[in-house]
């Protein structure tokens, strides 16, 4: 197996490692251990690329529970940073959601807004940086052009004050900047807590910003198209949002909630594919259960599903169109998990061979173990696989005396279920209610 070169900086690969062996995600990293989905990635650079041409895309990411759904959904974003685009990344949960009239909607714009990002603030808070890029470029174009900035910035935000909230958004901006130029540091915060949606009344807003309005739960969705504009006109490429775990719609126990979320969604996609949307793209990472249950799924609502029904010729030529709204996320070969693996070992390493805790004979000892245990869904849902090799990787390196292979038929690994999580109540919030012939498995 080829060897990794690149050194990995401690820091980075403390936060991997910490990442994976609690099972989530890591913040940090991602091309360390990436492998295999490659028309899944090229298919998602298409829509990044039309992202930066000032087109829209709208993506379901679709794969079961533990398949790499957050992962890839990380992975696509730390592109479109590079790539020059502004992100907003979070998790739907039983006080977020895309609809509501209880505050939740606003909740999941707020965690949004917390997280939202940039190349220089890859891991959040980027939105004083993201306003203060924006005035920089005003000012820039006020100077040459001999004007006041306060008209500057009217003029530059014109667009976006025709759209719904777009005025008080730009009153907001102004605000910011008045902050700025006469050293009032709260009027400033204020300006960023009305941006992030952290005002609940109106009043409030009122007598600390001057504006009517707030970012409540009826105006989210048109937040976002605003936003869109305005990092534009702060020279970034587009916005992308990136929303995970909507199986949390999906266990809504009331059908009115959920059909009104699936709304929201239908508008999206609307807006998506009729070009009505600019310099936007929305990535949705959901279960096939989300998607296909006939009677609290997405499909249970027809309008959805009659936009979203697969390609009928690439189903009957057995390949997959990776241009459709929809993206079923494929298993992992036998062979790619093996090199994840590695990519694993090497980063325990910290990308130095020398390093390796393990031989190469030890990575597929240990997906043999995994098959003898599991079965197919060691590849197909490969969390708990990966975070079991990372706790053994962790023995390993604290008790250096320990070989490799007392451990193996020790590792207790188990395939990755869902919580039997209740549905979530609509007016509290409250939580609702193998056959695989890789046993033998060699490189």
């Amino acid at each position: 197996m080829d060897s990794k070169k690149t050194k990995i900086r401690p820091r980075e690969r403390d936060a991997i490692i910490q990442s994976l062996r609690a099972g989530v995600t890591p913040r940090t990293g991602l091309h360390h251990i990436q492998v295999g989905r490659a028309r899944e990635v090229e298919a998602l650079l298409k829509d990044l690329d039309r992202i930066l041409d000032g087109g829209s895309a709208f993506r379901l990411i679709i794969g079961a529970y533990g398949s790499g759904k957050s992962f890839f959904l990380q992975l696509v974003r730390a592109i479109a940073l590079e790539k020059g685009l502004v992100t907003l990344h979070g998790d739907l949960s039983p006080d977020r959601r895309l609809y509501s009239t209880g505050g939740q909607a606003r909740n999941l714009y707020a965690e949004l807004a917390r997280n939202l990002s940039t190349r220089t603030k890859p891991d959040g808070g980027g939105f004083p940086g993201l306003v203060e890029r924006f005035l920089s470029e005003t000012r820039k174009e006020a100077e040459a052009e001999g004007k006041g900035m306060s008209a500057a910035i009217r003029a530059r935000l014109e667009k976006i004050s025709e759209l719904v909230g777009g005025y008080d958004f730009a009153s907001v901006i102004e605000a910011y900047w008045n902050g700025y130029e006469r050293g009032d540091d709260d009027l400033r915060a204020n300006a960023v807590r009305w941006l992030r949606g952290e005002f609940s009344t109106r009043t409030d807003a009122r007598n600390a910003l001057g504006v009517r309005t707030i970012i409540d739960d009826a105006n989210v969705y048109d937040t976002f198209k605003i936003l869109s504009l305005f990092v534009r006109q702060a020279g970034y490429g587009g916005l992308l949002v990136n929303l995970d775990e909507m199986v949390n719609l999906y266990k809504l126990a009331s059908s009115k909630a959920r059909l009104s979320n699936y709304e929201q969604i239908l508008r999206m996609l609307n807006d998506c594919l009729q070009g009505t949307a600019e310099a936007v793209g929305f990535l949705l990472g959901g279960t096939p259960d989300f998607l296909y249950d006939p009677r609290k799924g997405l499909y249970s609502y027809e309008a959805i599903q009659s936009r979203l029904n697969e390609n009928a010729f690439a189903k009957a030529a057995g390949v997959t169109d990776y241009d459709a709204p929809i993206l079923h996320l494929g298993s992992l070969t036998p062979e790619e998990l093996y090199v994840l693996l590695g990519n694993i070992r090497n980063v325990y390493a910290a990308g130095d061979p020398a390093k390796y805790l393990v031989p190469d004979e030890a990575l597929a000892a240990f997906l043999a173990h995994c098959s003898q245990k599991i079965g197919e869904a060691y590849f197909r849902t490969p969390r708990t696989t990966i975070k079991a090799f990372a706790d053994f990787l962790a023995v390993l390196e604290q008790n250096p005396d320990i070989r490799w292979t007392s451990l193996i038929d020790e590792i207790p690994v188990e395939e990755d279920r869902p919580s039997d999580m209740p549905e979530i109540g609509e007016e509290e919030g409250e939580g609702e209610a193998g056959d695989d012939g890789l046993t033998s498995f060699t490189i």
